[in-house]
């Protein structure tokens, strides 16, 4: 099992919605300055409760591995969230799962991929003809799998390369026995980097990637209201 779902929440109402969201959250979201970073992380935490009151699960209750992935203690479900400007998006599923949206702003500084991303990567940007968009495929595909993982950016982004030929994406890692060995930290967790199934998805302005263990095909979108 595996769902998807995106909620653009720049008309999310903070004060009736932050009632809904656990202590923790209140605290973290009060910590931004902006109103537009706490409606994405007040959005977040709700979107997320949505989708686990859909499968029938209630007080989940949170801990964090060993690279400080959070996870579910009392369900055996994975999650992983994510936001970018006003959209926030959640995965869902039985077994590991990253997830990544990214606004596609066109002043992105194309140096990070220079710098950073794996050589192929980076001259296939420069040989498109909309740089900032190729740019921003590799980088929510790139950060969904580091998320898969759990390593984060533990996982240098030039450690691995995303080949994209068409709808087939796939991960070429420098060293797999480096990284399977930094995976096994979270010895509670599941460890695969032989079946993964990585999906792009262009959602207007924005991009979202999904790294996991199961073909993804869709996904669902809220309306904010739907969420509180």
């Amino acid at each position: 099992m595996i769902k998807i779902a995106i909620c653009n929440v720049k008309d999310l109402e903070l004060e009736k919605a932050i009632k809904k969201v656990s202590k923790k959250r209140q605290k973290k979201v009060s910590k931004y300055r902006f109103l537009k970073d706490k409606k994405l992380s007040c959005g977040a935490q709700l979107l997320l409760n949505k989708m686990l009151s859909e499968e029938d699960i209630s007080s989940p209750e949170y801990d964090e591995d060993y690279y400080h992935k959070p996870y579910i203690i009392n369900h055996d479900i994975e999650f992983n969230i994510s936001h970018s400007k006003e959209i926030v998006a959640c995965a869902l599923s039985n077994k590991n799962v990253g997830i990544d949206i990214e606004y596609v702003d066109k002043n992105i500084d194309l140096n990070i991929a220079k710098h950073y991303f794996y050589d192929e990567e980076y001259e296939k940007i420069t040989k498109s003809s909309d740089k900032e968009d190729e740019f921003f495929k590799y980088w929510v595909l790139k950060e969904s799998f580091m998320k898969y993982t759990s390593l984060g950016f533990n996982l240098e982004l030039n450690e691995f390369n995303i080949n994209i030929e068409y709808e087939d994406i796939n991960v070429l890692l420098k060293n797999k026995d480096k990284t399977l060995k930094q995976m096994r930290k979270n010895n509670n967790r599941s460890i695969d980097l032989d079946n993964l199934k990585l999906k792009l998805f262009n959602i207007e302005d924005y991009k979202l990637a999904v790294t996991s263990l199961e073909e993804v095909s869709e996904f669902k979108v809220y309306d904010v209201k739907e969420l509180y």
